[in-house]
């Protein structure tokens, strides 16, 4: 197996790439410039060690506390995800102006990840200590994200604050022709005043 077919074995197993497109980029960067790929491969070699986590929240970060912790401007809202990259997606947003607490994963027994896998105690230390009023959970709306949520829900019903979660629906531009059942009785629920 030559250089170029151990790269693209290499490349495939990131998420959202087969063989082909993999395939494609070793092709790329063997034709582009090679102080790209040469840049590209210090990046990729130093990442480890200039990432980090955050002590708060658990998103990936290059300074502990994370700068949206470390911002005493943010409100006192917890907004809740399932992965790190969801903080940057609802961050482009700019529609949240609290804080996230990172679960680093989903109640998921059949894969053996249970409550005790996830950050839970962190985010009931930050309730607790942070003075939150709102807890959001943004978690995807599926069987493991609904478990999760009503989980935390459970876990956070004494404290004084309120859990709410993100309205899931029809998309912008979507169709009803192509809305599954349990999208459309979601949209009704969640459905707000005109």
């Amino acid at each position: 197996m030559n250089a170029i077919e151990r790269l693209v074995i290499r490349l495939s197993k990131l998420p959202g790439l087969g063989k082909k497109s993999a395939r494609r980029m070793v092709y790329y960067l063997l034709d582009g410039d090679p102080q790209f790929t040469r840049d590209m491969a210090a990046e990729l070699s130093a990442l480890h060690e200039t990432i980090i986590r955050c002590g708060v929240c658990g998103s990936f970060t290059e300074a502990d506390p994370c700068p949206i912790c470390a911002d005493p401007r943010r409100e006192p809202l917890i907004c809740v995800v399932e992965r790190a990259q969801d903080v940057q997606v609802i961050e482009e947003s700019r529609e949240f102006q609290g804080r996230f607490h990172v679960l680093g994963g989903l109640i998921a027994p059949l894969e053996g990840i249970n409550p005790g896998d996830l950050r839970l105690g962190p985010l009931l230390h930050r309730v607790r200590e942070q003075g939150i009023r709102e807890v959001i959970l943004a978690l995807n709306p599926t069987v493991e994200g609904d478990t999760t949520a009503l989980y935390i829900r459970q876990l956070l019903k004494d404290f004084p604050l309120e859990v709410t979660r993100l309205a899931s629906g029809l998309p912008v531009g979507g169709d009803l022709e192509y809305a599954d059942r349990l999208t459309l009785s979601r949209s009704f629920r969640g459905r707000t005043r005109f």
